[in-house]
């Protein structure tokens, strides 16, 4: 339990993050950058700390990232009154600083350091200093601000990646005026419109499923819906009256499309959930303890409750019209004691939900076994509603065989083991009930094992008159959990920039350790700081969004600060938003940008494109490979060859492309049409790749002369076809005229922009 509690401690009082950098440790430098960070914090915390093994001992640290009840300085004064004091010499040899870490003077945590290790060496460098009369050069100066010398974007680039971020189009004329009159004050009402568009909850929906990967649980979308429960109804859609279709074939492909419909419906319920409580205001605490689930008329009917429910949807027909409904207790086929343990205890006589947690959906795609005993399920709960990767925290066991040959249940005696089960194997008793791999309701025969930590949740064991809606009891306990504010606020960061938050650098002998460690500190103030406001404001998911989109960490921009300078360049790499579009998001800006999506990026080439599946491919690429390249050539082609012949046949005004040439504008004739060319660039660099660039600046001279040498290289060559090319010329069938080869000068233009890291990258 220990090292979960420590890894991410309840709110801070923060200070505002143009002051952050004056926090830093006092009053001395050496000590707080390089004793603490690398000694401290990694090696003694852990155990000598409020609620740690050794909190009894006269040498208690206190946690400073981020801190709660006290200032930053004033538990760094104590962090190094504590140190200072260990460090005072003694008769009998070093001092305890020293000697204590690598096992001596009976120190209980055994070895911690070896001896004339890099952490044992830092400890001995500052016990000399104390000695020392310290020169000026040791004392440290305080570092730059955080960010200095780092551009942020313009507003209008900024209002531009949010609309095309969160609801897939382009800033509306309105909401581009508000922005220059008034900048970053109106990002907030912009977003609050934003945030009430069909478009947002799509990639909401997308993005809380790259965390909770619910789409990906194995088998059919109604395999969730146990035969002991719910056999009359969960194949509802095999005996549904499709009389009134006569044709066979056409019935036929009904009952497919109803079948398909039906499975996507269901499983997309845990997702709904999330919309729901984002689209209402409602507290985001209800995603874990909201006492219903979300159905539709197609999955009413295989949870058996749509005669209940019917008169509540607007249209009956619509397998994706969603509400919340409350799902009976659950009650096995017949009721012979075979079945006894399936009969579900229900004092209210509902199924006791519990938001995300009780969900089918979830309770399948993480399932169990006869010897992981639900601590998979542990083990994602902790990460997805706390923040906390259990396998990242807990120390590897060097000799497991020898562990396991010493005791006979090594995950309750011997310590290794003990310090993650004592934390995780409670947790995982709370989902008792659902002790199988399959998410269906139905407890161990025999009762919860009795060779495990009783069922609870961190030194707070579950009562015995709560155990039949311990998911309940755990989802009203977590939502009261600071960390949970923090690791919704992370889970935002995630959707708006495509990376996890920072994790702290373990690995004192990297070089760039402490602007590694810098920069982590800085982003935990900023999240934790969005945290509490997330919580005083009723936990409105919104506040996340519209908090971090003017936060500096997200506006970043350029980073000049960061040239021939590697410890920024390492303090500054997570700044800012320069990741590759997923193939959704990348559909959506060619709609936005060409008035329709590609297509081909939410098929065949998803995955190849760097997508995921939710259950083999859950990570999305953050990097372009080989084959992602070639799609990328391949969808420049195709969308020029679509648009650009189609868009010159419109009049001017309605033009998205080219409102401001014309085809029949040949190079070098005029120096007024070269002009108008040049505008016809600067036009499309701000639309493809939201570049404001002037007409005779550096990108619209590369691209003007691509433009001209096309042509030119065409006017060399003999017997060149006078029309644009069938595939990518026709309108109302009949191949365009190109006599000048401007047409396909142009579509080589948007075909090179098309290519440019501005338009497939965020």
């Amino acid at each position: 339990m220990k090292v979960l509690l420590m890894a991410l401690p309840t709110f801070a009082m923060v200070t505002p993050l143009a002051c952050a950098d004056d926090l830093q440790p006092q009053p001395d430098r050496f000590f707080a950058e390089e004793v603490w960070a690398k000694v401290g914090e990694l090696s003694c915390l852990e155990c000598h700390r409020e609620g740690g093994e050794a909190e009894e001992s006269s040498f208690v640290l206190r946690q400073t990232i981020p801190l709660q009840g006290k200032s930053l300085n004033e538990a760094n004064r104590e962090n190094y009154a504590a140190f200072r004091k260990m460090a005072r010499p003694r008769k009998d040899g070093l001092p305890k600083l020293l000697r204590k870490p690598i096992g001596e003077l009976d120190h209980e945590g055994q070895v911690v350091l070896t001896p004339q290790s890099s952490g044992h060496l830092l400890l001995g460098e500052f016990v000399r200093r104390l000695g020392d009369e310290k020169k000026q050069e040791e004392r440290g100066s305080p570092p730059k601000p955080f960010f200095a010398g780092v551009t942020m974007v313009n507003d209008q680039s900024l209002l531009r990646r949010l609309t095309l971020s969160l609801a897939g189009r382009l800033p509306r004329p309105g909401e581009r005026d508000l922005i220059k009159k008034d900048g970053l004050d109106e990002i907030g009402p912009v977003l609050d419109r934003i945030m009430t568009e069909d478009a947002f909850y799509q990639r909401l929906k997308e993005g809380f499923n790259d965390i909770f990967l619910t789409n990906g649980y194995d088998g059919n979308g109604e395999l969730i819906l146990s035969y002991n429960h719910f056999e009359k109804s969960r194949l509802w859609y095999q005996k549904y009256d499709l009389s009134h279709i006569k044709d066979e074939k056409e019935r036929k492909e009904a009952l497919y499309a109803m079948t398909r419909e039906y499975r996507k419906a269901i499983r997309n319920e845990p997702l709904e959930l999330i919309a729901h409580v984002v689209r209402n205001d409602l507290p985001f605490t209800e995603i874990m303890t909201s006492d219903y689930m979300m159905v539709t008329p197609y999955s009413a009917r295989g949870y058996g409750i749509y005669e209940r429910i019917k008169e509540r949807f607007k249209d009956p027909d619509d397998p994706f019209e969603y509400l919340p409904a409350k799902l009976p207790a659950l009650k096995a086929r017949n009721d012979n004691p075979v079945n006894g343990p399936l009969v579900q205890e229900s004092k209210t006589r509902f199924y006791p939900h519990a938001g995300i947690l009780s969900t089918f959906q979830y309770l399948r795609r993480y399932p169990t076994t006869e010897t992981n005993r639900n601590r998979l399920r542990a083990r994602m709960y902790y990460q997805h509603f706390l923040g906390i990767d259990v396998m990242e925290l807990a120390d590897q066991v060097a000799d497991a065989a020898a562990i396991d040959s010493k005791y006979k249940t090594p995950w309750m005696e011997a310590a290794d083991c003990v310090v993650c089960h004592r934390t995780i194997d409670p947790v995982s008793g709370l989902f008792q009930d659902f002790y199988n791999d399959e998410g269906h309701f139905g407890p161990r025969q025999d009762g919860w094992f009795k060779d495990m930590f009783v069922p609870g949740l961190e030194g707070n064991d579950l009562p015995k008159e709560d155990k039949w809606r311990a998911l309940q009891w755990l989802a009203k306990r977590t939502a009261k959990d600071p960390r949970f504010a923090i690791a919704m606020t992370e889970h935002v960061w995630y959707v708006l920039t495509g990376r996890k938050a920072l994790r702290p650098p373990k690995d004192i002998e990297d070089p760039f350790f402490s602007a590694r460690r810098r920069a982590y500190k800085m982003q935990r103030l900023e999240i934790a700081d969005i945290a509490k406001r997330f919580a005083q404001a009723n936990f409105n998911l919104k506040l996340v969004f519209k908090e971090l989109a003017k936060s500096p960490f997200y506006r970043a921009d350029g980073l000049d600060a960061a040239i021939g300078q590697p410890d920024r360049k390492a303090e500054l790499h997570d700044l800012g938003v320069s990741r590759l579009l997923g193939p959704e998001q990348l559909e959506r800006k060619i709609e936005a940008i060409f008035g329709s999506p590609w297509g081909k990026l939410k098929k065949e080439m998803e995955i190849l494109y760097g997508g995921i599946d939710s259950k083999s491919v859950t990570e999305r690429l953050g990097e372009p490979s080989g084959a992602m390249g070639a799609i990328q050539r391949i969808m420049a082609n195709d969308l020029s060859c679509k648009h650009v012949v189609a868009d010159f046949a419109l009049a001017p005004d309605k033009r998205r492309l080219f409102p401001k040439v014309e085809k029949n504008m040949v190079p070098g004739v005029l120096p007024v049409t070269d002009l108008k060319i040049r505008k016809g660039i600067v036009h499309l660099h701000a639309r493809l790749l939201d570049r404001r660039d002037s007409v005779d600046g550096p990108e619209v001279d590369r691209t003007f002369k691509l433009f001209v040498a096309v042509v030119a290289e065409a006017q060399k060559r003999k017997g060149i076809d006078k029309r644009e090319t069938y595939h990518c010329g026709r309108i109302n069938g009949k191949q365009v005229d190109d006599p000048h080869y401007t047409l396909r000068a142009w579509r080589a233009v948007v075909t090179y922009l098309l290519r440019h890291q501005e338009f497939l990258y965020e």
